[in-house]
């Protein structure tokens, strides 16, 4: 047998390419059954105790001309009227110390000191007052420059409020510049109700939007289930139904073509001039229908963007947070002329 002088062939090894064969395949919304994580973002969020935030948006790009009259906005400040003065609570509000509810407790508690003697409830405050607060002295700020004011796309199953004993997520949980304190919501949506919610740091703006003095419309879109209102049922609730806390009516109501003829759903555009607490709802519950979604589409001079979102917020320019003020008479700080 012979045998050949030539040495064998080197085999030459492949490096092994990485696989994803061994690794534990995951679908959005489905966990590997070895994996710990939660299913979904939402399931994710709660097991961290963590709020996921809204996304911020930028509906309107300014042209040259726009962003120096922005500017200009922006840089303006207003004086004060010769002897202005301003309650305590909002003053306090307004310094970041808290809510106005928040500063009427610290000066019912005996926390809160002016010029050195214990301030009281409903107090003005002038501009060189000195103000102290647990001790420490408050500088307080005045609105003399530019407002702010945030909209937001509120989804269901959300809460208008910083805390809840319960655990629930709150739009302040979700939205970052709502930490800064000044800023507050003009009216409330409840948990079920989504749609429009306005934020903004100038107390008189939320008092011009929400006093029932001045009549501020509010637009919402309503679907109901069953049977459309009657004729006799749209003349009564807007000539007036009496609710466990007085009377209310709707200002306008037409029904909206949105849905086949032999729709079980039927949505409805209704206007009225007050916000009282699940107004809406217990209007339409006198006629023993219940509603099953409400959306707020306007409040005052505000509509809700077409293209904003559910979970999103959008802030308003210094062009748009002029013409909101200049809408209720007011400056561009939010302060009466």
């Amino acid at each position: 047998m012979m045998v050949s002088s030539e040495k064998p062939a080197k085999k030459t090894v492949k490096p092994q390419r990485k696989t994803t064969e061994n690794r534990p395949r995951t679908v959005a919304g489905v966990a590997h059954p070895d994996n710990n994580r939660p299913q979904n973002s939402n399931e994710r969020f709660v097991a961290n105790n963590e709020p996921r935030t809204a996304k911020r948006v930028k509906l309107i790009r300014q042209n040259q001309q726009e962003k120096i009259t922005a500017q200009r906005i922006r840089e303006e400040r207003v004086d004060p009227k010769e002897g202005h003065s301003e309650r305590i609570s909002k003053a306090l509000a307004m310094s970041g110390v808290g809510s106005r509810r928040e500063c009427d407790n610290l000066i019912s508690q005996g926390k809160v000191l002016v010029n050195g003697r214990l301030a009281e409830l409903g107090q003005q405050l002038v501009e060189h007052d000195r103000v102290e607060v647990l001790g420490r002295p408050v500088r307080i700020k005045w609105q003399d420059r530019l407002a702010r004011i945030i909209i937001y796309h509120k989804p269901e199953g959300e809460l208008v409020s910083r805390s809840d004993p319960q655990g629930r997520a709150t739009v302040y949980d979700k939205i970052p510049l709502l930490v800064n304190k000044r800023f507050t919501a003009i009216g409330r949506l409840d948990y079920n109700t989504c749609g429009l919610l306005i934020f903004t740091t100038s107390g008189e703006l939320a008092n011009h939007f929400t006093h029932p003095r001045y009549e501020v419309e509010r637009e919402y879109a309503v679907r109901i289930y069953g049977d459309p209102l009657t004729v006799e049922q749209v003349r009564e609730i807007k000539t007036g139904i009496t609710l466990d806390d007085g009377v209310a009516k709707f200002k306008d109501i037409y029904k909206l073509e949105l849905q086949d003829s032999d729709s079980k759903n039927h949505w409805y555009k209704v206007l009225l001039m007050e916000g009282r607490n699940r107004e809406v709802r217990r209007m339409f519950e006198h006629f023993e229908i219940t509603v099953s979604r409400l959306m707020r589409t306007r409040f005052g001079p505000i509509d809700l963007p077409p293209r904003l979102k559910r979970g999103n917020y959008y802030e308003l320019d210094e062009i748009e947070v002029a013409r909101v003020m200049q809408s209720f008479g007011l400056t561009v700080a939010g302060t009466e002329r």
